[in-house]
């Protein structure tokens, strides 16, 4: 029986549920709205009336900002899994609309022509907890080795309070780590304070047991006061022995020409986080990640078989800034990504990705503490090219974002590489 008239044509469906029909194939592609038919000749989808509530529940969970991973458990996964995904996302937006709160009123004062706040200081206010992650995850970037005893500076964090914002940047010119943070109260600025990793660390172990702390830079100060309730701490500025030779000290790394130096992102790639690390770390050499043309057929959903390592459902849709699933280049869709080198096996992780396929290499060194340092199950990489710096940002803090350089591309004689056209 012919029951084609029941089923509406992707654009009535579409403007039926309040999506666009783009946004519609994306759904499909990643298994959350699936068409009730798919034209074995025209490839034309077709959806049900009946698929109406669960395409407007799918939008209003996406408008309110939830990852597609987050999507899924929502809308079919068991009621205290739901409930407990919709706490914490409750709670994510929470802190951002704080955060905005912040900005907007640091705006205010400025537009106001205030200029009670303006001088050489500045002084801002954060979450204890937030500060010792933030000191965490930045210094995983700082020199190590010969390479800080060369160069000083680049064994050093640098705290800079600008526009409203805190933020802690480190850099070994391989790797470029960058936390925001936006405080509740911010005055002053812009002030910049280079800090001895290991003196940031310490830091970071104190302000962890902080309610709120309040870093200041103080017109008299070369270095930055942080303030609790009942306790303090004046860190003073540059390493800890001090400028090899007593010499001037090196001018910290320009970090804002590097990102305005990026090229445009032709590969976005969101992987299980964890499952990466794991696939990278312990390779001796360089390691390489390939992703195919086509649609993955090599990957083998939702179980572990012949050496695949795969993942029971896709990874969180991640909400970066100017990333769009609709005007991304090339479809959405899982894919497999194969990690390989190093002397190991090579291990096969799901994904979801856009763009076309390419192969890119690391030294796993560099790329494993830039997913350690990561928040959540999920890390996004943006890749220009296999020779330009590659975007690391963690799926669930937007604030956090590394930079990490690839290798030259190496062949591995049992590997035949992946296009990159």
């Amino acid at each position: 029986m012919d029951d084609s008239e029941d089923l509406l044509s992707i654009g009535a469906f579409a403007r039926r549920v309040g999506l666009t029909p783009s946004a519609l194939r994306f759904y499909d592609d990643c298994g959350v709205l699936r068409p009730a038919r798919v034209d074995a000749v025209t490839g034309y989808r077709r959806y049900r009336a009946g698929q109406t509530a669960r395409a407007k529940r799918l939008r209003r969970l996406r408008e309110a900002g939830l990852p597609l991973m987050d999507v899924a458990v929502v809308l079919d996964g068991p009621a205290e899994a739901a409930r407990r995904v919709l706490r914490a996302h409750l709670e994510r937006t929470r802190r951002t609309a704080d955060e905005a709160r912040a900005v907007v009123a640091g705006f205010l004062l400025e537009a106001a022509g205030d200029t009670e706040h303006t001088g050489n200081w500045a002084r801002a206010r954060v979450g204890g907890a937030e500060l010792a992650s933030a000191v965490r995850q930045a210094v995983t970037a700082a020199a190590t080795g010969a390479a800080r005893k060369e160069f000083p500076v680049l064994g050093c964090v640098l705290l800079e309070l600008r526009e409203g914002e805190v933020r802690w940047v480190a850099t070994d010119r391989y790797r470029l780590a960058m936390r925001v943070l936006r405080p509740t109260e911010f005055e002053g600025g812009p002030r910049e304070v280079l800090i001895a990793v290991d003196t940031a660390r310490g830091l970071a172990e104190w302000a962890i047991r902080q309610v709120a702390v309040e870093v200041e830079c103080a017109e008299d100060m070369t270095g930055v006061r942080l303030r609790s309730e009942g306790d303090s701490r004046v860190v003073a500025e540059g390493p800890v022995d001090g400028w090899a030779g007593g010499s001037e000290p090196a001018a910290f790394p320009d970090y804002r020409l590097m990102w305005e130096g990026l090229e445009p992102v032709r590969h976005r790639v969101i992987v299980d986080r964890v499952e990466l690390r794991d696939a990278v770390a312990g390779r001796a050499g360089a390691v390489s990640l390939s992703v195919a043309e086509g649609d993955g057929e090599s990957g083998s959903p939702g179980g572990r078989s012949g050496g695949v390592v795969s993942r029971e459902t896709p990874p969180a849709a991640v909400q970066a800034p100017a990333v769009s699933r609709e005007t991304a280049p090339g479809p959405a869709a899982e894919q497999v990504l194969e990690v390989s080198g190093g002397g190991r096996t090579p291990i096969r992780l799901r994904l979801i990705r856009t763009g076309p396929g390419l192969r890119i290499t690391f030294d796993p060194a560099v790329l494993v503490p830039a997913l350690e340092a990561g928040v959540g199950p999920d890390v996004l990489l943006e890749i220009a090219s296999p020779d330009r710096p590659v975007v690391v940002r963690s799926a669930d803090q937007g604030s956090f974002t590394t930079l990490v350089m690839p290798l030259r591309r190496i062949e591995d004689e049992n590997h035949t590489p992946a296009t990159d056209d």
